[in-house]
Parts: C-alpha cells; structure tokens; sequence
C-alpha cells in the first residue's frame, strides 16, 4: 500500500510530496515538530503533544497553520489513510516559503505543514527493551534553546552517527561541568542507590519531553520517588539503572554507556515496571 501525505491542505502521494525550495525550513530550519506513538489505534498523549507544539510556535513567533481542531482532524485522516494502528505520526510547521532573507517573511506568508505516518516494527522495539541499548557520551554543542522543539538538529543528528559508528543506539550529551543533559533523541533517567528516579530539570538546557512528564504520572501510580535534579556522567555510569525515555520506544534500557557496563548489564525492574504500566496511565485518543 502506498503511503499518503498531507502537506499544506492536500493529502498527496508520499512518494510525490514536496514543499517549495525557498521555504524556510529547508533554507534556515526555521520551523518546528512534533512526533507522536499510535498503539492498538489510540493516539498516545495527543493533548500534551499539541500542547508543546503551541509553545514551540509561540516561542519562534510563529502562528498556528490552522485550527488546532482541524489539525486533529488532519492527523486522524493522514493515519486512516496510512492505515497505522502501531506506529507514529510526525508533523511538521515552517514559516513558510519566501525570497531567502533572514528576517522574517512578509505578514500573512502561509505556513508550510506537512503530516506524514507511519508503521514501527513492535518486534524490534520490544527486542530493544528485552535486552538494552548501548549508548555513549558526547560534549554538549548546541545552541541554548533546546527546550523548544525546533527542526534544527544537525548537532542532534551527527551525535548520533557518532554513536552509530561506536556500535551504540543513542548519544548523551554532557555539559562541561560534567553534567548529563540529554540525548540525541530522548530524555535520560537513572535510579541511584536509594531507589530514586532521577532526571535532569526541564526548565533549562533540555527539552520537556511528552514521555518524560507521562512517566512522573506513571511514577506517582507506582509509588516511585521521582527527583527533577541533575546528575553527573560519573553518577550515571554508577547507577543502578539508567533509561532513555522519547514518543517512539517509551522508554529504553541502557546496559552500557561508553564502554562500561551499566550495573549487572541487564535491563532493570524499575524500567520494566514503568514500561509495563504507561499505556494504562497515558491519554489516549481514538483515531
């Protein structure tokens, strides 16, 4: 089956779809985006992804492409179409296409938003979380707006080929001082010696993650002790577990992180338990 598109009021061909070579994201990624997890045919956390897509548009001054009511109805055509039941939507804004200048275009330039969906191999993730994922550290290098959602992630982008190349799945990102941040992709936990989650505080220097607010709901179910307080790269290599948490894979075990193996290696209970429990916390709304 073909996939479909949807991109500026059209539901076209995947393999037929463009945008205009001067529009700002491909000349100054000048946009922002969302993705979000379809299971068993729901919408996973749908509000809170809307939400931040609000933020991220309001923090680049940008306008909605169109009525958040009609985004929805746009989002649930594009999976119907696409026929995902297990998968993901990404949707994406720009400031549109304009004669390349660096500020802004013109006042009532259009938009660019394009929504595309499709199926995840549920056996690869589940492979994922049975056995753990490697990951490896690398210096922070980003520019300091990280909590927004935008499309601009070249740093993001050559982490994770630099992980790839070390034979690990994701790269973390440390600030000089030591300080763990973030992932190339995902939002980074640890359980330390007490038994307390840890995760860094989302008010600076990383993105609130839609997962990463759900899992403190799901925590609270479960009766954990969560502590937004940072954490160094010594402290995670210590820990008794560490997992990275995004909208594709929930949350991952890390059994090694740059080369040293992360407690006995093997995924921890904590993970397990919350994995087990967050699609019975999260929202979930009916394609």
């Amino acid at each position: 089956m073909s996939r479909i598109a949807y991109v500026n009021g059209a539901y076209v061909q995947h393999s037929e779809a463009g945008v205009h070579i001067e529009d700002r994201g491909f000349q100054f990624a000048d946009g922002v985006y969302e993705v979000c997890e379809v299971r068993h045919g729901l919408i996973v956390d749908l509000t809170r992804h809307l939400d931040r897509l609000d933020r991220s548009l309001s923090e680049l001054r940008m306008a909605w492409p169109m009525a958040r009511a009609a985004l929805v109805v746009v989002i649930r055509q594009v999976l119907r179409r696409n026929r995902v039941k297990n998968g993901l939507f990404y949707l994406q804004v720009t400031r549109g296409a304009a004669r390349r200048d660096h500020v802004f275009p013109a006042d009532g330039t259009p938009s660019t938003i394009v929504v595309t969906a499709k199926r995840t191999d549920a056996g690869l993730i589940a492979k994922k979380n049975s056995q753990g994922i490697k990951a490896i550290t690398v210096s922070e290098n980003r520019w300091d707006r990280v909590d927004i959602k935008t499309i601009g992630l070249l740093a993001n982008v050559l982490a994770r080929q630099t992980a790839r190349e070390e034979g690990a799945q994701e790269a973390i990102f440390v600030d000089p001082d030591g300080t763990v941040k973030e992932g190339a992709a995902t939002n980074v936990w640890i359980v330390d010696a007490e038994g307390c989650l840890r995760t860094r505080p989302a008010e600076h220097g990383i993105l609130r993650g839609i997962t990463r607010t759900t899992l403190m709901d799901v925590a609270e179910t479960l009766g954990l002790v969560v502590e937004e307080r940072a954490f160094t790269r010594d402290e995670m290599l210590a820990a008794r577990e560490v997992f990275i948490t995004a909208a594709t894979s929930i949350c991952f075990p890390v059994v090694a992180i740059d080369g040293k193996t992360i407690a006995n290696g093997h995924p921890g209970t904590v993970s397990q338990n919350i994995r087990e429990a967050f699609f019975d916390i999260a929202e979930k709304t009916a394609i």
